[in-house]
């Protein structure tokens, strides 16, 4: 008998006929043997939907009820599923987050899990239920207010859980039967892999792959927590993140996919002094902002005038504030201009290969120009190659490298919604 986390997304949950079906999945594992807890995000987009409420409301609603607002829709789906699930004569007991002892940072609208103490949800356990606990949401100890985790925080809930509960595995249900060799609505012949380890899992999800979120891979790989991506719709044993790079032995080792990311912005100080500190300055305003920077390059310096081009690409949502920022920063420093560009993408390889595949760079770079795509940057670690391009040739950059590393199966994928989570 083993102890499982089960997470489903929004997508598996966004009708009653949906949570029925998850709520009979979640007894069928009941009755194999093993010990279950489930987290449950919101109902389809009820979370873009309250979010929509809040801002015909208030454009600028206070933070903390935002979060009051926005844990509403954990909390429906988690009531309505422990009704299905009890419907199909099982023992249940539904949680908040709170209940569920996840204790958060204060910060509202992107709290980090400092700790989970989960003393009911284990009590539930032992006296034979099934757990079902509200993702997405916390609470913070010294302030005792609830708090939300982020955008797609109910992975990391899940995870979280699992590291606390000792389980032997944690499942993440969408509406895609594991992790692909790139993004099935893009490439329509990716294929799924079986097994990736933490390495493989979080360079994918930094690099724009949609189907687990990077904290939750993070939290997986500090606490060697098994992930297992499946579909909620399938039997399909779907996909197994676990291990570390150093246990595939060198034969083994293949190239595991081809990830995107269109949310990026790209920005250029032009004419920053070539001196030691400067580029401190402008990552430092930026860091104090909490605003996270991805790539960054630095030309070699004019001769003429000792100074050099600093660009960096960052989420677009934070953009704009970062614009504002700099252009204070830029009267001060001298600079000689500022430039800002988000019609940008992101396309990785990505795939423990790399170490044993001699011109793997090459053949990236060739197939992105057979396919008359421009490479904007380009960056590289031991396991990945990140190119920006036009945000126009993402889609066509993506398959040409995708063919050109022959990562394609023989079956199209199967979408079963359309969200990828």
């Amino acid at each position: 008998m083993a102890l499982i986390v089960q997470k489903y997304g929004g997508s598996s949950l966004e009708s009653a006929d949906r949570i029925r079906a998850v709520a009979e999945r979640i007894v069928a594992t009941k009755k194999q043997g093993h010990d279950v807890v489930v987290v449950c995000s919101a109902m389809g987009d009820t979370t873009d939907e309250l979010l929509d409420l809040a801002a015909r409301v208030n454009p600028t609603p206070p933070a903390r009820e935002m979060d009051m607002l926005l844990t509403a829709g954990e909390r429906i789906s988690n009531s309505l599923v422990a009704m299905a699930v009890a419907s199909f004569g099982a023992d249940v007991q539904s949680f908040t987050g709170s209940q569920a002892g996840v204790i958060t940072t204060e910060r509202h609208g992107n709290a980090r899990i400092i700790e989970v103490t989960p003393g009911r949800v284990q009590e539930a356990i032992d006296a034979g239920r099934i757990a079902i606990v509200a993702g997405f949401q916390g609470v913070n100890r010294d302030t005792k207010d609830v708090t939300t985790l982020g955008r797609g925080g109910s992975d990391t809930t899940a995870v979280a859980l699992a590291a606390a509960l000792g389980a032997d595995e944690c499942e993440i249900y969408s509406d895609v039967d594991g992790v692909y060799t790139a993004d099935p609505r893009i490439v329509h012949d990716a294929r799924k892999l079986d097994k990736l380890c933490f390495e493989e899992m979080l360079e994918l999800a930094a690099s724009g792959s949609k189907i687990l979120v990077l904290r939750s891979v993070e939290y997986a790989r500090a606490f060697n927590v098994p992930m297992r991506v499946r579909s909620s719709y399938s039997n399909d044993p779907g996909t197994l993140v676990a291990g570390a790079l150093e246990d595939i032995p060198m034969e083994e080792a293949v190239l595991s996919g081809v990830a995107t990311d269109a949310s990026e912005a790209k920005i250029t100080i032009l004419g920053v002094k070539d001196l030691p500190g400067e580029a401190a300055k402008v990552f430092r305003v930026l860091a104090d902002n909490e605003i996270n920077i991805d790539m960054v390059l630095q030309n070699i310096s004019s001769l003429h005038n000792l100074t050099t081009d600093i660009t960096f690409t960052l989420p677009i949502a934070d953009g704009p504030r970062a614009m504002e920022l700099l252009k204070a920063l830029q009267a001060k420093e001298g600079w000689d201009n500022i430039t800002y560009n988000d019609q940008i993408g992101k396309v990785s390889l990505i795939g423990a290969g790399m170490k044993t595949h001699p011109g793997v760079t090459a053949d990236f770079t060739e197939a992105l120009r057979d396919a008359g795509v421009n490479i904007d940057m380009i960056t590289t670690s031991e396991i990945r190659i990140t190119a920006v391009v036009r945000e126009i040739d993402l889609e066509e950059a993506t398959r040409a490298i995708h063919d050109k590393f022959e990562l394609g199966g023989d079956e199209p994928a199967i979408v079963y919604a359309g969200t990828g989570r």
